[in-house]
């Protein structure tokens, strides 16, 4: 079966709920939904915890939420608060996540 991971990149909080929405949905039925924090979504972290947002809550408490890119909070201003959040820090593609280290564990990519 297909293992799929989302890289979230839309910092607008109603698109994440989606992507948190969707990834549940995929490993609820057995196909991953792995999610990586990138782009202006990484903004949304503080966010998430702070608000207590539930499906953000299960998402993690699932270990759904593979990494946050590391690129990304820096130039975000939000690199020292993503790194206390008990989320990886991503950067195996000089700071970023990459595509293809996914792709290679075998994971269809989705991007939103």
């Amino acid at each position: 079966m297909n293992q799929f991971v989302i890289f979230a990149f839309n910092g607008n909080p109603m698109c994440f709920v989606h992507v948190l929405l969707n990834a549940l949905d995929l490993e609820s039925k057995g196909m991953g939904g792995k999610i990586v924090i990138e782009g202006e979504a990484v903004k949304l972290v503080e966010e998430m915890e702070t608000s207590g947002n539930p499906l953000y809550r299960k998402a993690k408490e699932k270990g759904l939420i593979d990494c946050i890119c590391r690129a990304c909070s820096s130039k975000m201003g939000v690199l020292e608060y993503n790194a206390t959040v008990g989320i990886p820090l991503g950067g195996d593609m000089t700071g970023h996540p990459s595509f293809s280290s996914y792709i290679e564990k075998g994971h269809q990519v989705i991007t939103l």
